[in-house]
């Protein structure tokens, strides 16, 4: 049976690639269109923290909560970097986990937060989510069974 939900859809789309889970913590990497090379990371925390810089950098989705300044703009940080996709969206579905595989369409930053859908590419399953924090807990909860610990309060997909 083909798989109905792997699609990227938007032009910030991720492929977060999970491949080893300790606990709640788990490593792996994540890729883009705007590069060939991954992004690896060693936590849920650096992993948000580089997500957060590439949606930064894009200016896509558009950051509801902006620094905001008044008077001397000279010092104003800008960002005017062109990025220019160079992978197509099936090279980006190709690329798979060891554990799971995610993609990540965060279509809104809003209230200091993501807001988008997020597909569990090994069960076909799309859920939305209003912040960042439910995201990570959908994640957790698709890596409950490669936990060496039992938590019963994951939410399920």
């Amino acid at each position: 049976m083909e798989k109905t939900q792997s699609y990227i859809g938007v032009r910030n789309g991720l492929v977060v690639c999970i491949d080893g889970c300790k606990g709640v913590d788990y490593k792996g990497r994540y890729y883009h269109s705007y590069s060939k090379d991954p992004f690896t990371f060693s936590s849920p925390e650096e992993m948000l923290n580089q997500i957060q810089t590439f949606f930064d950098e894009m200016r896509y989705p558009f950051n509801g909560n902006n620094e905001r300044s008044f008077g001397d703009t000279k010092n104003t940080k800008t960002n005017n970097k062109e990025l220019k996709k160079v992978m197509k969206d099936k090279e980006l579905l190709d690329m798979k986990g060891d554990l799971g595989t995610f993609i990540i369409r965060v279509q809104h930053r809003q209230n200091s937060s993501w807001q988008g859908r997020i597909t569990w590419m090994e069960e076909d399953k799309t859920l939305s989510f209003r912040s960042i924090w439910e995201m990570m807990k959908l994640i957790d909860s698709a890596m409950e069974q490669y936990r060496d610990d039992d938590e019963d309060d994951m939410p399920n997909w």
